[in-house]
């Protein structure tokens, strides 16, 4: 379960999209790791050019046919270029359960869904013929756990199959969980078992009986120390860890932590769109008001610069800015930053349908009864079967007074 695992769930899992390449020589890896191009792909992957990390990592796939680590690495690309397209690894979706129990709209592209899902098969299958040769391949195991994480975000981001989804992060947790067994000091693997322990001691009873996981046990201290040593010290997943750490942060309303965290991160990938945008998100979410506002739009003024982001999905700005102008009471100008959020080219069907319901609230909040109207109206369309159309056509009925 990776960014989230539930996804980065989750990315991904969520979030998630994001390992660093610190190579600690008190840390066992995997050699590939260490490969100048593995390492120039993920440079690439953190400044989130998901296109010239996904080229350089075929060109490696193809000349280490066979192991599953490079299989898994590429899946990794192919999987947080997915996500990012659809604007999955957006935080705030996440930031409470809503998005476990709701109706969601997702657009998944058949060829995109093939190609992960063969990606992941062939990883699985590298990895069990090594491991039918030696049970105790912690390259192998480590391998095969991460793509089993990687498929989990997979199907319960984009798919929403959280069923299949927790059983199969269950496997991944029980890989990662033997590699650490047999190898202490092979730290990238607590971030499977970390993520795993954190999100089954968060999910609430009602949800862990939904899914058969009633009886199975988790521990968010514990997974957040093993994210911890893993942030600190893990030659491959550190920035994953980290990353995972401030969503689980935010969800725990310890805003003032996460930020330091992010601020971290974005020390060291200063031109990561989403590392900027988290920090912002965590502003607006401690009360930081127009500050927060003033955060969101440095963060668009950026995006307009040439080549300072290789890829901004800008609705997310604006979403953001919307939030922020909301809580501040700037009902109008909110809901034209969440119809910019909505009306934005190549937004994700999810999103598109959530500022156009937050649009309509504030211009109802704001008296503009046709244009929130017309607001409403266009979630509905956009996805008829989703929760939030529900709510809209409730405020059709009924215009919103706040809640």
């Amino acid at each position: 379960m990776r960014r989230l695992s539930l996804g980065r769930i989750a990315s991904v899992a969520v979030l998630v999209a994001m390992a660093s390449l610190g190579w600690a020589s008190a840390v066992r890896t995997n050699p590939l790791n260490r490969d100048p191009l593995v390492r120039e792909a993920f440079e690439h992957f953190y400044n989130l050019d998901y296109p010239g990390t996904v080229e350089r990592l075929e060109r490696f796939h193809a000349a280490h046919s066979g192991d599953p680590q490079a299989t898994a690495l590429l899946l990794e690309a192919v999987v947080f270029q997915e996500l990012y397209r659809q604007d999955l690894l957006d935080t705030t979706f996440y930031a409470n359960d809503g998005f476990l129990t709701g109706k969601h709209a997702t657009e998944e592209d058949p060829k995109t869904r093939d190609r992960i899902l063969t990606l992941a098969d062939e990883a699985i299958r590298e990895a069990d013929w090594r491991l039918g040769r030696n049970s105790n391949d912690v390259d192998a195991l480590y391998a095969r756990g991460w793509t089993r994480a990687l498929k989990c975000t997979y199907l319960a981001m984009v798919q929403r199959g959280y069923g299949s989804g927790f059983r199969l992060a269950l496997k991944a947790k029980e890989d990662e969980a033997r590699v650490l067994q047999l190898d202490p000091d092979y730290v990238d693997a607590k971030l499977v078992v970390g993520v795993y322990e954190y999100v089954v001691g968060a999910l609430p009873l009602p949800f862990k009986f939904l899914i058969g996981f009633a009886g199975i046990t988790g521990s968010k201290s514990h997974g957040l120390a093993l994210l911890t040593d893993d942030g600190n010290r893990g030659a491959v997943t550190n920035i994953e860890a980290r990353t995972v750490i401030a969503l689980f942060l935010r969800r725990e309303a310890r805003y003032k932590e996460a930020i330091q965290v992010v601020r971290g991160l974005k020390s060291e990938y200063p031109h990561d769109y989403l590392f900027c945008l988290e920090e912002a998100n965590l502003r607006k979410d401690d009360g930081e008001g127009m500050l927060a506002v003033d955060a969101y739009r440095e963060i668009l003024a950026n995006a307009a610069k040439p080549g300072y982001f290789a890829e901004a999905r800008l609705e997310l700005a604006y979403f953001g800015l919307g939030d922020a102008l909301r809580g501040q009471r700037h009902y109008t100008e909110a809901a034209q930053a969440y119809e910019q959020a909505a009306w934005t080219r190549n937004v994700g069907l999810e999103l598109k349908i959530r500022s156009l319901l937050a649009g309509g609230e504030c211009r109802d909040m704001n008296g503009e009864r046709q244009q929130a109207i017309k607001d409403y109206q266009a979630a509905i369309a956009t996805g008829p079967n989703t929760s939030r159309a529900d709510t809209a056509r409730k405020c059709l009925r009924s215009p919103y007074k706040g809640a």
